[in-house]
């Protein structure tokens, strides 16, 4: 259908719809050709009521009549980037920042670490001759040193050394479990674990503060504390206890029951616990201490314990390593050098939206406890292993069965 003046706005919603999917000398041909059907009085309506301004209607109109587009050049418009304009400039930020960077120590690697900012950058092409209104401003220096790869960057913790070959049987397994869990009405899933000890003293952790403070410049420290957490998955709730015992099988399930008492009216309908953890040395499920301690548990409070755990070098897909990540984001600007200061930092600490718990353990624990050969394999009688590929990763203890072997006589 040819566009005229009298139809234009019949079709102008159809003329809008077509303008706003062509790009270039496309749209500037389409409505130059509609504003050429119109005849007189065409190009003003066009440029009313249509996405083209007058200028740019104008060039459309001249391609149509020559019947070829001009291409449109937008990669040479703009400012020219610094390392085309001045290559010169870029070679000397290069060797300035070479001369005040220092090799990996170790030489363990090839990384370069700079102490100097842009702002000492461009004071020092000052120093060297250059005219202050000839630089580029400091952010196009720092891009430039981004780009040059001295970028401030997070470290990055090292992906798993090996890959025992159950681990994807643990993973589906665990991915079951979880699961189920999360779904059934008596069950709670608790995910814990210990956080490297935090040193007490006036030692830098790495982050930045908004004020002026100095570390020292050894983190010798003589007192420690060290908070193991308990996080509910479910509610995202948290619990952290501070320490200055090590954490032992005893010290664990203490904590587990101290926890389920002051949570066990609150879970009244709960008959079951999974306990997701690591297969740390203190709390895997041939660590005959924590089985007796568990054992005892399951006997004292009538409740099934399920003990799932995550395979060697993965621990770090538990959910309490969030946390103690949050955790060091949270206070790794400050000095701890006080186990108050500590504690309050925690006492602030939120964790998907809620405050953690804080609590702090007092006792101190004997390590290198352990049960006899004979024991062990009695309390192997009270356990259930899910089979014998892994389960060294996923025992249910059952208070029934256990009170029947284990405290029958």
């Amino acid at each position: 259908m040819k566009i005229t003046e009298a139809n234009f706005f019949d079709l102008l919603p159809s003329l809008q719809l077509a303008a706003s999917k062509l790009k270039g000398s496309a749209k500037r041909m389409f409505l130059g050709q509609v504003a050429i059907d119109i005849g007189k009085g065409g190009s003003s309506k066009v440029a009313k009521h249509l996405p083209i301004s007058r200028q740019t209607l104008r060039k459309g109109i001249r391609e149509v009549r020559r019947g070829v587009g001009q291409e449109d050049k937008f990669s040479e418009r703009g400012r020219k980037p610094l390392d085309e304009t001045n290559p010169s400039l870029i070679a000397t930020i290069k060797e300035i920042v070479d001369k005040a960077s220092q090799t990996d120590p170790k030489f363990t690697s090839t990384r370069l670490y700079t102490r100097l900012s842009a702002k000492a950058v461009k004071e020092e092409l000052i120093k060297r001759g250059y005219e202050e209104s000839t630089l580029p401003c400091g952010q196009t220096i720092w891009n430039y040193l981004n780009k040059l790869g001295y970028k401030r960057k997070k470290v990055a913790k090292t992906k798993p050394r090996k890959k025992i070959k159950e681990t994807d049987l643990i993973f589906d397994q665990l991915d079951i479990e979880n699961e189920q869990a999360d779904m059934a009405e008596d069950t709670l899933r608790i995910s814990y674990d210990a956080k490297n000890r935090v040193a007490i003293g006036n030692f830098s952790r790495g982050g930045k503060s908004w004020s002026n403070i100095q570390a020292n410049d050894h983190d010798f420290a003589k007192e420690h504390l060290t908070p193991f957490g308990l996080t509910l998955p479910e509610f995202k709730e948290t619990t952290i206890y501070f320490t200055e015992s090590k954490v032992t099988a005893d010290f664990i399930v203490d904590i587990l029951i101290d926890f389920w008492t002051k949570h066990q009216e609150r879970f009244s309908k709960i008959t079951t616990l999974l306990l997701n953890s690591d297969n740390g040395p203190e709390c895997h499920s041939r660590r005959t201490q924590f089985i007796k301690r568990i054992c005892e548990f399951v006997a004292q409070y009538n409740i099934t314990v399920k003990l799932a755990y995550y395979p060697p070098y993965h621990s770090k897909y538990n959910p309490i390593e969030r946390v103690w990540g949050g955790l060091e984001q949270h206070w790794n600007a400050d000095l701890l050098d006080t186990k108050e200061t500590v504690l309050n930092f925690a006492k602030t600490f939120v964790w998907a939206g809620k405050k953690a718990t804080i609590k702090v353990w007092d006792q101190v624990y004997e390590t290198g406890k352990k049960l006899s050969v004979k024991a062990m394999k009695l309390h192997e009688k009270a356990i259930d292993r899910l089979d014998q590929t892994i389960g060294k990763w996923f025992v249910t203890i059952s208070p029934d069965r256990v009170k029947e072997i284990l405290f029958s006589g």
